[in-house]
């Protein structure tokens, strides 16, 4: 039965969830503050930013998006969140992106499964993770292009996706899952894991069926990706015929680019981003 206005998973109910991720725009999840000194901040002026309700499958789900305030037939990048959901970082990520003329939107995947934004820790919010199939966020990425498409002004030609640890994982994943992406960049993703009915596949298991080339950005002193399956995912890349390539930083720890944790290395997280753009622009999303 499609909820009703007074069901949590209905018109009020989201409207509600928008607000309350909107007041993330000055904060950051629980589970990761303090915010750092070097927290970058990307102003809105020129941009048409904030949160969007995208249909799915189901419910509608909130997305932060921000493009150009003037424009159309934009290119789309999806941001793909941390597990720390759509805070104040990914939104700014989008920002960013805006200003040098993409649309650039990251839906709140989770958002079945629960709001882990005010949750107190990782050990918290994992298990909330742990539920959230697949399918249904490969279902939700392409719900957000449709809508980028119909309602933003954005063009599906010019399709990429980048995403930070979890969102990184599901870069590699939604890159052998459609067909039309042009694109992806993947910052620290699990390569490999564990198996489970809603995460039955990990990106060494999808590797030839990668469709878009992939940049992949991982730390040489990342404490939770091994080196060895960054170097399985390479041999297993080339070994498909695969156009993308993976750039360890080696002295960068995992989580590199957030520049709200104390893990955030500038230099390394500059020549990440210096890499994405040029990524993006040589395979068609610009």
């Amino acid at each position: 039965m499609p909820p009703t206005p007074s069901d949590p998973a209905g018109p009020q109910g989201l409207r509600r969830r928008e607000l309350m991720l909107a007041t993330l725009a000055a904060g950051f999840a629980v589970a990761v503050r303090p915010v750092s000194a070097s927290t970058i901040t990307t102003p809105a002026e020129g941009l048409t930013a904030g949160f969007v309700t995208i249909p799915v499958q189901g419910r509608p789900i909130p997305a932060y998006r921000a493009r150009p305030a003037v424009g159309t037939n934009l290119p789309v990048v999806l941001v793909v969140q941390e597990i720390f959901g759509v805070h104040a970082y990914i939104q700014d990520v989008c920002r960013r992106l805006a200003r040098l003329g993409y649309l650039a939107i990251a839906p709140s995947l989770f958002e079945r499964q629960g709001d882990v934004t005010k949750l107190p820790d990782i050990a918290a919010i994992l298990p909330v993770v742990a539920t959230v199939p697949d399918a249904q966020v490969m279902a939700d990425l392409d719900a957000t292009v449709a809508w980028a498409v119909s309602s933003g002004g954005g063009n599906s030609n010019k399709l990429g996706i980048t995403g930070f640890c979890w969102g990184g994982r599901i870069t590699w994943l939604y890159a052998a899952h459609n067909p039309k992406l042009a694109a992806g960049v993947a910052w620290y993703g699990r390569l490999a894991g564990t198996r489970t009915p809603e995460q039955p596949f990990a990106p060494l298991d999808v590797a030839a069926r990668i469709k878009a080339p992939v940049l992949g950005l991982y730390g040489g002193k990342d404490d939770g990706i091994p080196l060895e399956s960054v170097e399985r995912m390479q041999a297993a890349l080339k070994a498909a015929g695969n156009r993308s390539d993976i750039i360890v930083f080696a002295d960068a720890p995992h989580g590199f680019h957030a520049d709200f944790r104390p893990t955030y290395r500038a230099e390394a997280a500059a020549e990440g981003w210096r890499r994405m753009l040029a990524w993006f622009k040589a395979n068609g999303v610009a």
